[in-house]
């Protein structure tokens, strides 16, 4: 088969596109977007084919759906359910099926990330109670959410970006339980599995609250002497700052000098930068020295006034402190908060603060006033805001109102009265009307990077058809495994989708993978619809690595995870899905 000029540019672009999203230097919908344009600039598609996602149903369902789930979570409407799950009985394996089955049952309907957020502190102060380990948990948690989004078509934004495409390519939109008939039995076996095998193939780790509060585990305080105070001048062993309970002094920065390690008789100056390590229990201890200021927490608030509080934060990928140190990002100014410890990849880092390169997935353990969650809970600069008192949020007296429109719009959707589009856009609507939430949180509550990725990338998905790059790959694919069948040539499109979502966002990995499934499915005799409804189920399939799926990120901190930690119960999941999809595809759809 020849392969057209245009395909070629295609395949130029979307490795571009590939190379930046793996890397994750840019922002995905810039990556994305740029790459449409790209196209569109290189004559490979017109404009309107570059910007059909836009005029798609698909991103703009997304985003009510979006808002339906900040009045759910505003109002703590879940809060009494989930708070009931996990008992007082058992260890490991029956609190987990009793905390798992309802979260697959909530992923069905609503975005699965408030979910995962607010079940997070709960879980984890529920296992410090009883001594257990809560990455035992929060993983499970986090993999029970992909599965319940698999069971409706408004179980993940991937779901709906398949069924908007697949209306492009001329196939009917999915049916708002059809993809259950395939998610079902997944979500069934996989649900089972993380019950079974969570507490055997998960390692006991160590949270990042845990990890400070343990008394030996060090983290970075910098205090600095005041000019003229009762410190100033004195020798280290005068200021009685080489026995301190819980705290170490490292280092005595001078400005021009730094002296380490620090002897007793080193004399202190006015303005000296004294670097301690210990725990957080002592964070506050330190603050009431006479004599010395905190370097970390200066100007942020006043931790004598009994207002501090201290914040567990998950950096996601959008987050602008991504590849900056807390001090080119002036975290203190911007967030009103001073970060006294960095949690990653299973354990504390080391060295001073302000200087540490912020890495996608860091939890920062924050202290700030009690507001805080407030300000920047529907912001994308953290993925998790959570308390580190350990208090369950509670229902408010309006919960019922987004409980009510939700069942309304899944109600009439799901009978055909009412279009998934229609409906929740008149829920969200409705929402900001009767006061649950107002038109700023509404805003807020809709992730305009997500949104902007599904509509650029539908412009991808147009190229590879346009362009006969889909029908060129798919010739490929059916000649290397045709011999094998549908089910080869089946197997070959589900890795193909799980490898690609796992280097890339699932919603992009969707759109680039449906051209060649619909072109493949109708060269070897597969029902076009059954591969498209397969792509959707192995783009959100995402077990194996931390970075896949944004709920599988959210965990990663405060579990205390590792990123290998994600394949030692993934791989399980992942093959289970790979198995169930082959096979049960051909006899649903045949």
């Amino acid at each position: 088969m020849t392969v057209s000029l245009d395909a070629w540019i295609t395949v130029v672009v979307l490795i571009g596109v590939l190379a930046a999203l793996v890397r994750q230097r840019t922002s995905p919908w810039v990556v994305v977007l740029g790459g449409v344009i790209a196209l569109l600039v290189g004559g490979v598609i017109t404009p309107a084919e570059a910007f059909t996602g836009f005029s798609n149903p698909a991103p703009i369902t997304v985003a009510a759906l979006y808002v339906v789930a900040a009045g759910i979570e505003k109002t703590g409407a879940l809060a009494p359910v989930m708070q009931r799950t996990l008992g007082d009985r058992g260890t490991y394996r029956l609190p987990l099926l009793r905390v798992l089955t309802p979260t697959v049952g909530a992923s069905a309907l609503l975005n699965n990330t408030p979910i995962v957020a607010m079940l997070i502190p709960q879980v984890t102060a529920w296992c410090e109670r009883r001594g257990l380990s809560a990455s035992k948990f929060l993983m499970p948690i986090s993999f029970a959410a992909v599965l319940g989004g698999l069971l409706t078509v408004i179980g993940t934004s991937t779901n709906l970006v398949v069924s908007g495409q697949m209306a492009e390519l001329g196939l009917a939109e999915i049916g708002f339980f059809e993809i259950g008939r395939l998610g079902l039995p997944i979500a069934v076996i996989g649900l089972l599995a993380l019950v079974v095998l969570s507490p055997r193939l998960l390692p006991a780790r160590r949270s990042a609250r845990e990890e400070l509060e343990s008394e030996g585990r060090r983290f970075s305080i910098e205090m600095i002497v005041q000019p003229g105070g009762p410190v100033d001048g004195r020798t280290v062993e005068e200021a009685k700052l080489r026995s301190l309970p819980g705290l170490f002094l490292v280092s005595v920065d001078r400005g021009d000098t730094v002296i380490a390690p620090v002897r007793p008789d080193t004399v202190l100056r006015g303005g000296n930068r004294l670097h301690f390590v210990g725990s957080v229990s002592k964070v506050v201890d330190a603050q009431l020295m006479p004599g010395l200021r905190s370097a970390e927490l200066e100007h942020v608030l006043d931790l004598q006034s009994q207002t501090a509080k201290y914040f567990e934060v998950v950096v996601g990928s959008q987050s602008p402190l991504v590849g900056r140190t807390l001090r080119e990002s002036g975290f203190r100014a911007t967030y009103q908060a001073a970060v006294v410890g960095i949690h990653r990849s299973g354990h504390l880092v080391d060295g001073k603060l302000g200087s540490q390169t912020i890495r996608l997935g860091d939890t920062l353990i924050v202290v700030s006033d009690p507001d805080f969650r407030r300000r920047w809970r529907d912001h994308s600069d953290f993925l998790l805001i959570a308390g580190l008192d350990g208090s369950p949020p509670t229902a408010t007296p309006r919960a019922w109102i987004p409980v009510t429109i939700l069942a309304l719009v899944v109600g009439l959707a799901a009978v055909g009265v009412l279009p998934i589009l229609q409906g929740s856009l008149l829920g969200a609507v409705a929402l900001v009307l009767t006061g649950v939430l107002s038109a700023q949180e509404a805003r807020r509550a809709v992730d305009l990077d997500v949104i902007l990725v599904i509509a650029a990338a539908f412009g991808l998905a147009s190229a590879m058809q346009v362009s006969g790059l889909a029908q060129a790959l798919s010739g490929a694919l059916v000649a290397s495994l045709g011999t094998f069948g549908t089910v080869g040539v089946l197997l070959g499109l589900v890795l193909a989708t799980i490898v690609l979502t796992e280097l890339v966002t699932n919603n992009a990995a969707a759109l680039l993978m449906l051209p060649v499934a619909v072109a493949t499915a109708e060269s070897v005799g597969l029902d076009p619809r059954g591969a498209a409804i397969a792509v959707a189920v192995a783009a959100s399939a995402s077990f194996l690595s931390p970075i896949g799926y944004q709920t599988n990120m959210m965990v990663y901190g405060p579990g205390g995870y590792r990123f290998t930690d994600y394949a030692r119960l993934g791989w399980v999941l992942t093959i289970m899905v790979i198995v169930v999809t082959v096979g049960l595809t051909p006899l649903l759809w045949p």
